[in-house]
């Protein structure tokens, strides 16, 4: 089967202004404030996120793929969080420049985006993502599957599904923030920790929730997330200065690990 899911992915991921750095940084007050006055939303992608880590030394990225999960979830609120992890999914399969994963990944990405009701002309656009991969034109399929991120966001918002592309959002910073917090683990180095440390961002990830309509925010997974958010939001509330220790980062991966188990497998499946 050949489709441009990765098109979909990378345009799913950049759908919003980047926040990233040179040097991993918290939002100020000033910032956070900013952003919600315009209403657009800041939280970092996978991509970001795993692009602080490439400094230091290689990433063993087939190490962090997970299994299969689910394609029959029943709940719109439950399906977008599980399309953003699945997507980072797809980031990391990219990082690691493997082209069958990022097939397999990319069959996924389009079956749930599809239940979302993705417009059928963003999935069709450009070469297919089998093409990409079999030709390794790596950097070329990333700067092809960002050129969507407009049509992708426009698609969305015409359906009225704003809060969706938060959920989205909000699934992939988790599960890049699981797979970073692990890789930190593996090879522990307190500079690079310092990504993991955004009180204010893990704050107006909370905002942008709190903001979605009463139908999805009332949905016991929401909720959930709402609530572990908070413990999250301690965890990484450090002292400026501070680069979280070993047992921190291990804490924050296994909250976020948590939460992505509970995101991938609560309820509400067929």
């Amino acid at each position: 089967m050949s489709v441009p899911a990765l098109r979909l992915a990378i345009a799913l991921l950049t759908i919003l202004p980047a926040m990233a750095a040179p040097e991993p940084a918290q939002l100020t007050p000033n910032q956070v404030a900013q952003a919600i006055k315009t209403d657009t939303l800041t939280i970092p992608t996978p991509g970001e996120l795993f692009a602080a880590l490439a400094k230091p030394g290689k990433i063993d990225w087939p190490s962090q793929y997970r299994g299969p999960m689910p394609m029959t979830y029943r709940n719109r609120a439950q399906i977008a969080l599980n399309l953003g992890g699945l997507i980072a999914d797809g980031f990391i399969a990219v990082e690691a420049q493997d082209a069958q994963q990022v097939k397999n990944i990319g069959g996924d990405i389009i079956k749930m985006a599809k239940a979302l009701g993705v417009s059928e002309n963003i999935l069709s656009r450009g070469n297919s993502i089998n093409e990409f991969a079999e030709n390794n034109d790596w950097g070329v399929l990333q700067e092809e599957l960002e050129a969507t991120q407009n049509e992708v966001k426009a698609s969305m918002q015409s359906h009225r599904d704003q809060d969706l592309v938060i959920l989205v959002s909000l699934g992939g910073w988790i599960r890049g923030t699981q797979v970073v917090s692990d890789a930190i683990l593996k090879n522990f180095d307190g500079n690079t920790a310092k990504v993991l440390r955004q009180p204010a961002l893990v704050n107006f990830i909370q905002l942008k929730v709190d903001g979605i309509s009463p139908e999805l925010r009332n949905e016991p997974l929401v909720k959930d997330v709402t609530s572990q958010l908070a413990v999250i939001q301690k965890l990484v509330s450090l002292p400026s200065g501070n680069a979280p220790t070993l047992d921190d980062v291990r804490k924050i991966n296994e909250a976020v690990t948590k939460l992505m188990g509970e995101i991938q497998n609560k309820g509400d499946v067929k």
